[in-house]
């Protein structure tokens, strides 16, 4: 049902194999995926959380919490989710964009460039991280050029 962007229906499906196994860490996750993509943010956050109670170093779970905090605006919440999974998982590409998003949106655009560096080390062609960095590249640029122009 989410390939067909049907995720009302796929929730359905989840809840009712949940009801059966509460514990189902794929069903929670796929739970969690669709509620977040219909912007139930709060009830996907409940089933990443409750994956975690039962994984608590699961990545995927760990990854998406922190998209689901990023996208409440709770950023350092989110940084610390991706720092969690760098910590099981230095070469995560997706954590360490990830962590770069969320340093930019709090005005850090020098130190998400870095992470945007090294999630493109290690994939090279991860589009979000090099859209991204090319972002922050020109933010710092413009940054500088009104710098000038104020002291000039």
């Amino acid at each position: 049902m989410c390939e067909y962007g049907n995720y009302e229906q796929a929730i359905l499906f989840y809840n009712q194999v949940l009801r059966v196994k509460p514990d189902n860490l794929d069903a929670l996750l796929d739970k969690g995926v669709a509620l977040q993509n219909i912007g139930r943010l709060k009830q996907a956050l409940h089933c990443f959380q409750k994956a975690l109670n039962i994984e608590p170093k699961n990545v995927t779970a760990l990854l998406n919490k922190g998209s689901v905090l990023h996208s409440l605006g709770k950023f350092n919440e989110a940084i610390s989710c991706y720092d969690q999974v760098l910590s099981i998982d230095k070469k995560s590409a997706m954590a360490l964009a990830y962590k770069g998003l969320s340093l930019g949106e709090q005005g850090m655009v020098k130190d998400a460039l870095v992470y945007f560096k090294k999630a493109l080390r290690i994939d090279k062609d991860y589009d979000l991280a090099q859209m991204s960095l090319d972002i922050a590249k020109k933010l710092i640029k413009e940054n500088l050029k009104n710098a000038k122009k104020t002291v000039g």
